[in-house]
């Protein structure tokens, strides 16, 4: 697929999706991440003329679904069950919007193993891939990795490399890309002020060594994605500015050659 470019509607709590979708064509995205959540016009229970209208639309804007990021928690303690039922709704979402990958959290401390295998089967008779975002109780790809790594298959079950979260736990970006290997599934691109201070900048802007990040991911193909987290911290500006950074970062980078 080469490397592409998409923006987070976290970035644009409560925007519908057809005018977040025009505003990442503005900004040369060929693709949107899709947050799954109750305050959003796509989230779990939407019904079927829904998800298709979903479909179509971005279709007709000329637009991928990069990623449906979902908040099941695989290693959440706890009964499996309801975690395998999101998931199971999730990857059902997934498959009938056209998203090729769902992004669920690790959670804490429990067993993800029985979780993920109890669906791999559904991931791929759905042609969608599980990604387990380095965040949490497992904020580095060492430990994201732990947690799919087991089951040999990174077609279906990979790691979403978040920028931040990975470096404020002091893995740096070589150390992620190199132990994610084949399991780098997804990029979120984001910047924040500094380790002690997680508030979003600009990318560009802030601590995160994005240029490094840059440079290693020159030899990846996969979806990049810009986070403003919009919806967590609503006094940040709206994500026009951040988005034409991302873009510009992107084109420097990783834009494909031709």
């Amino acid at each position: 697929m080469g490397r592409q470019f998409a923006v987070s509607t976290l970035s644009m709590p409560g925007i519908p999706v057809r005018e977040a979708a025009r505003t990442a064509r503005a900004h040369g995205c060929t693709g949107l991440e899709l947050r799954v959540h109750p305050d959003e016009e796509v989230h779990l229970g939407l019904s079927g003329a829904a998800t298709d209208a979903v479909r179509l639309l971005l279709d007709g804007e000329g637009l991928a679904i990069s990623c449906l990021a979902g908040y099941a928690k695989v290693a959440a303690p706890g009964d499996d069950r309801p975690v395998v039922d999101e998931l199971r709704a999730l990857i059902a979402l997934a498959h009938r919007v056209g998203a090729p990958a769902i992004r669920v959290f690790p959670g804490g401390d429990g067993d993800a193993r029985p979780r993920i295998a109890a669906v791999l089967g559904e991931l791929r008779d759905a042609g969608v891939r599980l990604l387990v975002e380095t965040h949490d109780s497992h904020p580095t790809g060492a430990a994201a990795l732990s947690l799919v790594a087991g089951f040999g298959e990174p077609d279906l079950a990979a790691v979403l490399w978040d920028a931040v979260h990975p470096w404020r736990a002091g893995e740096e970006p070589a150390v992620t890309k190199e132990v994610l290997g084949p399991y780098l599934g997804y990029f979120q691109v984001k910047d924040v002020a500094s380790r002690e201070t997680p508030t979003p900048v600009p990318p560009g802007e802030g601590a995160v060594p994005l240029v490094e990040c840059g440079e290693l991911l020159r030899s990846w193909s996969g979806w990049v994605s810009l986070e403003w987290e919009k919806a967590w911290y609503p006094a940040l500006a709206p994500v026009d500015g951040p988005l034409r950074a991302a873009a510009a970062w992107y084109a420097r980078y990783l834009t494909p050659p031709g």
